[in-house]
C-alpha cells in the first residue's frame, strides 16, 4: 500500500505538508489536519439499584475507592514516568518568524539538534525550555537538508541538560517508544506507541530535497509542532528524531499509527559534522553531482529529469552526462522526478556503478556512473 505524509512540524521553510511523505507542521501545516474530522464520543453508564427498586429519595451509593495498579501495568507505568522525568527537560520549543517546532539538547555546550525544516531560512531563532521561565536566544550551526537536520546553539547555553542517544542500529520493532514535543503548540506533550518497522527509505517531496534513509516507523502519535522532537526507547535513551507524519492519499486524511523518525546513528553522525565545521563532508549518501528538474510529456504526466547543470569533477561529469540531457532511469529504477531519482539514489552508496539511460535530443543511450559523496 503506498501512502502520502503530510507535514506535522512547525513550518520553517514551506507551507503545508509534504508530497509523497511529509514533515510534521505546526501553525502552518495544521491546515493539513483540518480536512480529517475528529468526533469525541462519551459514553456514559446508566446507575440501577441492586435490589429491584430505585433506591430511597435522591440518595445514591458512594463509589469504593478505586484499587490502586499493582504488578507489571503498575511497573510499565513507572517505567513512563521516570523517562519523560529524564528526557522531557532536554526537549525544546523553538520558534521562529515563521512558525515553531522541537528540539532536543545534544550536549553541555548548548546545541541542539532538530530538523532543517523547522529552521527553515532563519537565521535566529528563540528557544523556550519544557521548565518554562525566559526565552532563550539561539544561532543557525548548521543544516544538512537532505537528511532533513539542523544544529542550533543557545547563547550561554551551559545549563541545558543534553538527552542521552541510543543506538538506532539495535532497535527492535515491537519495542515501546514515547515521542516528545510540543504538538500543536502545546509544550511538553508525550505520546507513546512501538517501533512498527525499520529500515524504511521515505521521500518528504513537495519542493524537499530531503529523502529519509532508514527512518523508523511507529505508532506513537506525531503531530503537528512534533518535528524535531525525540523519539525515546524506555531506557530513556533518544532512539530518532520525528519528521514525519502520514496521510491516506485515497482520503488525503491523518493516517492513525503511521509516523517516522530519523534514526539516532544518522542524527549523531550528521549533528557530530556540522557542530565541527558547520558541514557535512561525510554523509554516507549518494551523490549525482547535477541540478535537475522534472520534466513533463505532451500531456502534461512526469516523463524524466531534465539535467540544468552538472558539478565539475562529479559523478554525472564523469559519466559524460550534459546538461539538457534528460534521465529516464537510474540502475533500472525509472526516474519519471526528480523525486523518485533522490530515493533511487538513497538505496545506493557512494562508490556504487550503476547505469543511467538518458536521452539527449531525442535519441537514448546507457552510460555507467560511478556515484560520488553527497556533501553540503
Amino acid at each position: 500500500m503506498r501512502i502520502n505524509v503530510i507535514g506535522s512540524h512547525m513550518s520553517g521553510e514551506r507551507n503545508g505538508g509534504r508530497a509523497s511523505h511529509a514533515r510534521p507542521r505546526s501553525s502552518a501545516a495544521s491546515r493539513c489536519l483540518a480536512g480529517a474530522g475528529i468526533t469525541l464520543v462519551v459514553l456514559t453508564a446508566a446507575a440501577c439499584s441492586s435490589a429491584g427498586g430505585s433506591g430511597t429519595g435522591g440518595a445514591t451509593a458512594s463509589p469504593s475507592p478505586a484499587a490502586v495498579p499493582s504488578g507489571p501495568a503498575s511497573s510499565l507505568e513507572q517505567q513512563y514516568e521516570q523517562v519523560v522525568a529524564r528526557v522531557l527537560p532536554s526537549v525544546v520549543q523553538i520558534s521562529t518568524s515563521s512558525g515553531s517546532g522541537s528540539g532536543v539538547v545534544y550536549d553541555t555546550k548548548g546545541d541542539i539538534v532538530t530538523n532543517a525544516h523547522v529552521v527553515g531560512t532563519a537565521t535566529t531563532l528563540q528557544v523556550d525550555l519544557a521548565s518554562g521561565g525566559k526565552a532563550l536566544a539561539a544561532n543557525v550551526v548548521g543544516v544538512f537538508a537532505p537528511d532533513d537536520l539542523a544544529v542550533i546553539r543557545v547563547r550561554n547555553g551551559g545549563s541545558l541538560r543534553p538527552a542521552s542517544f541510543g543506538r538506532s542500529a539495535e532497535v527492535r520493532v515491537g519495542e515501546v517508544v514515547l515521542a516528545m514535543g510540543n504538538p500543536l503548540g502545546l509544550t511538553g506533550t508525550v505520546t507513546d506507541g512501538i517501533v512498527s518497522a525499520t529500515g524504511r527509505t521515505v521521500s518528504e517531496g513537495q519542493g524537499s530535497s530531503a529523502v529519509l534513509t532508514s527512518a523508523i516507523q511507529t505508532s506513537a502519535a506525531i503531530n503537528p509542532g512534533n518535528s524535531g522532537g525525540a523519539l525515546v526507547n524506555l531506557a530513556g535513551q533518544v532512539i530518532g528524531i520525528p519528521t514525519l507524519a502520514a496521510t491516506s492519499p485515497q482520503l488525503g486524511t491523518a493516517a492513525a499509527g503511521i509516523g517516522f523518525a530519523i534514526p539516532s546513528d544518522t542524527v549523531a553522525s550528521i549533528a557530530g559534522q556540522l557542530i565541527a565545521t558547520g558541514k557535512v563532508s561525510n554523509s554516507g549518501r549518494a551523490s549525482l553531482g547535477i541540478a535537475a528538474q522534472t520534466v513533463a510529456d505532451a500531456s502534461g504526466q512526469p516523463a524524466g529529469v531534465g539535467v540544468a547543470s552538472v558539478t565539475p569533477g562529479g559523478a554525472a561529469a564523469r559519466a559524460g552526462i550534459q546538461p539538457g540531457d534528460i534521465i529516464l532511469d537510474l540502475a533500472g529504477q525509472p526516474t519519471a522526478s526528480v523525486a523518485a531519482l533522490q530515493s533511487v539514489l538513497a538505496a545506493h552508496k557512494p562508490g556504487d556503478r550503476i547505469p543511467a539511460r538518458l536521452s539527449r535530443n531525442g535519441a537514448e543511450s546507457t552510460v555507467q556512473v560511478t556515484l560520488g559523496s553527497l556533501t553540503s
